[in-house]
């Protein structure tokens, strides 16, 4: 399926779709979800936004698409409220002493950091990704000075590993099932490559609507004992991939576009293997985004940001 990007006398960039149902933001730049779209136009407003991330687009921009990768967190799912929301609801109906969120928030980043270092891959073969966790949960309220007793923590542990299990947690960005159905119409071969454990694979992601017939392949860094920006990741996803692409044509790193939100992980990890790479900027991180920027890196706001870039890109989709 083709596609025909024109600019209409109100500045505004249509694309038009035999068949499409997307997010579209309006002249003001608030976004909505639009409904099925049969042979009617996909709106996309030139924003000051738009113009200062088009000043950035890579100089080298992909001639062809097949296969696209996704980040997970912050990039196509988000969390429901905060992390410390979650964990220290959780420790108040346990009757645990009240927490200050931003001390929470330090002794948690402290204890991911730790436990991730001394088990690498969420434990990789060593220990089960709830055995990591349990590390994990437990060391950060124990950095938070919480008075948890042996039994109160494995209760509290318990509590918050169930539910981010489930879709309590979570919810998917809006533009990112109509994104996904965009690119599957088009041939294109999407799949999620992030450093987590297989429950986003096994509960998570199904539970959200983003199952196989969205993402057809799931690399997670529990499964290959690799993180990204490790080049082996990317290039395992690739031939995991590859398999369901239409044709059988070998497919080459520069065939492949990787969305995520971290300039190292994801960015420096994706180039590094000559896979191209844009990040999006979900919360309007401006400082950040324009570090990335000045960098190097293309940052888009949202999906249908991702969608103009790949039309003025001028590359064949699939």
């Amino acid at each position: 399926m083709s596609l025909a990007f024109r600019w209409t006398s109100s500045k505004i960039l249509t694309l038009t779709t035999a068949s499409s149902s997307l997010v579209s933001r309006n002249s003001v730049g608030n976004v909505k979800i639009a409904s099925t779209l049969a042979d009617r136009p996909l709106p996309c407003s030139v924003t000051n936004h738009t113009k200062r991330y088009m000043a950035t687009w890579p100089k080298v921009r992909p001639k062809r698409i097949r296969m696209i990768t996704f980040d997970v967190t912050g990039t196509i799912v988000s969390f429901r409220g905060t992390l410390e929301d979650h964990y220290l609801g959780a420790a108040g109906k346990l009757g645990v002493q009240s927490i200050d969120s931003g001390k929470f928030a330090e002794a948690f980043g402290r204890a991911y950091k730790e436990t991730s270092k001394l088990h690498p891959c969420f434990g990789g073969d060593e220990m089960t990704a709830k055995e990591w966790w349990r590390i994990c949960v437990l060391k950060a309220f124990w950095y938070a000075e919480a008075d948890l007793d042996q039994h109160t923590g494995e209760m509290l542990f318990q509590r918050i590993y169930s539910t981010f299990g489930s879709i309590n947690a979570y919810e998917v960005f809006p533009d990112a099932i109509p994104f996904l159905h965009w690119a599957n119409r088009r041939g294109l071969v999407c799949g999620v490559l992030s450093n987590a454990d297989e429950r986003y694979g096994d509960s998570v992601l199904p539970m959200l609507g983003l199952t196989h017939d969205e993402l057809q392949f799931q690399c997670f860094s529990k499964d290959l004992k690799l993180e990204k920006p490790d080049a082996r990741v990317f290039m395992a996803a690739m031939k995991k991939g590859e398999p369901f692409l239409p044709s059988k044509e070998p497919i080459e790193p520069s065939n492949v576009l990787h969305i995520g939100n971290d300039f190292i992980k994801d960015f420096e990890g994706a180039r590094r293997v000559g896979i191209h790479s844009v990040l999006l900027d979900r919360y309007q991180e401006d400082e950040l985004a324009d570090e990335w920027r000045r960098r190097g890196a293309p940052v888009f706001r949202d999906l249908l940001d991702v969608v103009e870039f790949v039309g003025r890109s001028g590359c064949i989709l699939g």
